[in-house]
């Protein structure tokens, strides 16, 4: 049972040199609980949320949410204090535990547990292993979710009884150092993603005209000409699509049948529907409206109405609008990217505004305004913001990829 005991407390990945069974402490041999009051009048209040660790509340809400009538019962929070919120969400399903790394005091209310930690373990290697789910089973055996469904409960003398499982303290700074390089890198990638993301809303700002202007305030050189507006229903054909009912009666394994194309088939990344989940036996095909590759779709949704570029032939349901340029007169990339735009989401809200109207639909996007340049303009416009779309997603993938390395690190580092 001892070798056992042993084997389960050895990490599957390790680094060269270390292979020792790790120790197993108690939280409250590590660490104990801050019990300072906000006796001196520390104004600035800070949160604990699960996604962004701990942040000045005025930064988190916009506002500073305190109640300055009990604001001398917060408790104190220090530098590399740890914060523990019972809130309990769906990343943090029985609350978050993060390290205050904001290099000044502040105050929390007494419903979060603050704990400082002695010198025998690495701050960074714990609040690393916070960041596991190892701690979550002793939680959920000796915690509850209480009278209220959002939080969790669990006594101070409970919680400080939490399993730590700790390898020598060289390893622990290993593991630490490894995953401050790691939060770097994403961190690093973050900054490029978001950049891009603001570079590309200000560019589809300012490279169509609005405010009944016929120039784009930044353009390509060589292009000097006005562009020329017009309804957007006079240029091309928009339709909503159908569904035939009950669905489930046309769904069909058969590979003959008609790809169906839902709302969850687009892509998070890029702009073309490639494939569907579902196909619907061609009974179903008077019945919905039929898109070919070339074709945009639309969501009729505002609080969604991206638009795609279909790849394949299929058909859509009543959640999209299709838009046909069949007398040619855009650059399909170029149309993609206007009709998500600034300009045109804004028309979408006016024409929509004091009317029940909720959605898109085909009148409301056939009235809107839009201004079109040469087709020569509008291939230009079209590769630039293609471009910055695929560093946009390449930023996006490397992100995804560097979270997927942590959280299976996370996973394998520690016992």
């Amino acid at each position: 049972m001892a070798e056992q005991h042993e084997k389960a407390l050895v990490p599957q990945i390790r680094f060269t040199g270390f292979t020792d069974p790790w120790e197993q402490r108690k939280l409250g041999e590590l660490a104990s609980k801050r019990i300072e009051k906000n006796t001196n009048g520390i104004k600035e209040t800070f949160t604990n949320s699960a996604e962004h660790g701990v942040v000045s509340q005025l930064d988190y809400f916009d506002h500073d949410i305190t109640n300055d009538a009990n604001i001398g019962n917060y408790s104190v929070v220090h530098p590399d204090d740890f914060i523990y919120n019972p809130r309990i969400s769906a990343v943090a399903p029985c609350g978050p535990i993060n390290r205050n790394k904001l290099d000044r005091n502040g105050v929390m209310s007494p419903l979060y547990t603050v704990f400082s930690v002695d010198d025998t373990i690495d701050k960074l290697y714990l609040e690393h292993y916070f960041k596991t789910s190892r701690w979550h089973q002793f939680m959920f055996l000796e915690g509850n979710s209480g009278a209220r469904s959002d939080r969790f409960s669990i006594s101070d003398s409970i919680f400080f009884e939490m399993p730590i499982q700790c390898p020598v303290l060289e390893e622990q700074e290993l593991i630490a150092s490894f995953f401050g390089r790691l939060d770097s890198l994403i961190t690093l990638h973050q900054r490029k993603y978001d950049k891009l993301c603001v570079l590309k809303k200000s560019m589809l700002d300012k490279m169509f005209p609005k405010g009944g202007s016929l120039y784009p305030e930044i353009r390509f050189a060589g292009f000097t000409d006005p562009w020329e507006q017009r309804k957007l229903g006079e240029l091309v054909e928009i339709e909503r699509g159908g569904s035939p009912r009950p669905i489930e009666q046309y769904i069909t394994d058969d590979p003959c049948g008609l790809n169906w194309v839902k709302i969850g088939d687009a892509p998070e990344l890029g702009r073309y529907i490639t494939k569907t989940a579902e196909k619907i036996k061609p009974e179903g095909l008077s019945k919905t409206r039929q898109v070919y590759p070339g074709d945009l779709v639309l969501s009729n949704s505002m609080s969604f109405g991206r638009p795609y570029i279909m790849a394949i032939k299929g058909c859509v349901h009543d959640g999209w609008l299709l838009i046909r340029d069949a007398q040619k007169h855009f650059d399909p990339i170029f149309l993609c990217h206007m009709l998500g735009a600034p300009q045109m989401l804004n028309q979408y809200r006016m024409f929509a505004a004091g009317s029940t109207v909720n959605n898109l639909n085909k009148e409301l996007v056939g009235n809107a305004i839009v201004s079109l340049p040469s087709k020569n303009e509008q291939h230009e416009i079209g590769i630039a913001l293609d471009r910055l779309d695929s560093l946009i997603t390449l930023h996006q993938r490397k992100l995804e990829l560097l979270r997927n390395i942590k959280k299976s690190m996370l996973d394998k580092m520690f016992v």
